[in-house]
């Protein structure tokens, strides 16, 4: 081993002495840093969740409207595939202990149920969806109806070309905006 003087140990202690406090003032400005950054996160994360609160009331508002539209395009007609319904409900809702759905529009005779989901934007797996599930919850649901015949129909304002494919190949009716539908409650107009 190599002698080492005196001297040098100092050096030796001096320069870890800086090192260490250069290290201290490193950690600092690092845990400053973090803070910083964790306050700027919970802005990000408020705002995103301001963002998302917004755009869940805008999704929710697209789609009360586009229920309203169909209901009341329904509403005089109630005929579905060549199939004349009697009654109309809109938004019919039950639940069980193990089961709970809402059905966007619902169209009644003697012996045939029309169920119609609603959508603004119609996706692939709505179809699936209505296919492999509304049918047999509505059963489940209503029992009254158990031994009704059961059509469906999807309903959108926006319904993609291979949306409408799989919809037709699967039975499913198809609603779409066509043209001006107006209705205007004007009997009780005043002059101003």
């Amino acid at each position: 081993m190599e002698n080492i003087s005196f001297e040098e140990i100092k050096a030796i202690l001096k320069e870890n002495a800086l090192a260490m406090a250069e290290l201290r003032k490193s950690q600092q400005e690092t845990g400053a840093q973090l803070a910083k950054t964790d306050a700027q996160l919970a802005k990000t994360d408020a705002q995103l969740a301001k963002t998302d609160k917004i755009l869940s009331g805008l999704g929710i508002n697209l789609g009360h409207t586009a229920e309203e539209y169909f209901y009341y395009a329904m509403e005089d007609k109630k005929q579905m595939g060549g199939i004349q319904y009697q009654d109309i409900e809109q938004n019919l809702k039950s639940k069980t202990k193990k089961l709970e759905d809402e059905f966007d529009i619902v169209l009644y005779n003697g012996d045939s149920i029309g169920i119609i989901e609603v959508k603004h934007k119609v996706h692939p797996s709505d179809i699936q969806k209505l296919i492999s599930k509304k049918a047999e919850n509505f059963r489940i649901l209503f029992n009254d109806y158990k031994d009704y015949k059961i059509y469906l129909g999807i309903a959108g304002f926006s319904i993609p070309k291979e949306v409408d494919d799989e919809a037709r190949r699967n039975g499913v009716a198809v609603l779409r905006q066509k043209g001006n539908v107006l209705e205007m409650d004007d009997n009780n107009m005043k002059i101003y």
